[in-house]
């Protein structure tokens, strides 16, 4: 059999054909998409902090510049390490359903943990009232406590919950190789 893998771009049709899960095919699909649209929000940020200081000279934003694409190196990572991990495991051991579902698993819950990341961070002039949510005739009012609490904790917190998960990633894949 021909090794189709080819690559970063290459892993996600491969680990899509080569597993079992369909919750992870999913994942593939939804980490792809996340993965290109949290690329195109950095490139298109860099371009447009590039645009607004190109007349001043280096130095510091250089700096910022950098830490630009740093953000997006670490947005990006754990959205696509799960994909990447279940393709090096197709290729060297075979198919595991449980791996594969763990991972994506841990792929969604860093999707949402990014979300309430950047709840916590919206600034006060930005902050609208949470709303309860209607669903045709059910309406869920669970929520607004817990987007009232994110809203309160101090917007550095922001880090916490993507930076967690993304450790849970890692640790998932660890643990079950």
């Amino acid at each position: 059999m021909v090794d189709d893998y080819g690559g970063v771009f290459g892993a996600f049709p491969y680990a899509f054909r080569h597993s079992e899960s369909w919750v992870f095919k999913l994942y593939v699909l939804v980490g792809a998409l996340a993965s290109g649209i949290v690329s195109l929000f950095v490139v298109f940020g860099l371009v447009v902090l590039i645009g607004q200081t190109a007349a001043v000279p280096g130095g510091a934003l250089t700096l910022s510049r950098s830490f630009y694409i740093l953000v997006g190196l670490f947005l990006v990572a754990p959205l696509v390490a799960p994909v990447l991990f279940v393709a090096r495991r197709h290729r060297r051991t075979g198919s595991d359903r449980r791996y594969d579902l763990s991972l994506a698993l841990t792929g969604f819950v860093f999707l949402v943990s990014i979300y309430v990341g950047l709840v916590i961070s919206v600034p006060t002039n930005l902050q609208t009232a949470p709303q309860p949510f209607t669903l045709g005739p059910v309406t869920i009012s669970a929520l607004v406590p817990v987007v009232e609490l994110l809203y309160d904790l101090p917007p550095l917190y922001g880090l916490v919950p993507p930076t967690a998960c993304a450790l849970l990633v890692y640790a998932v894949h660890r643990v079950l190789r």
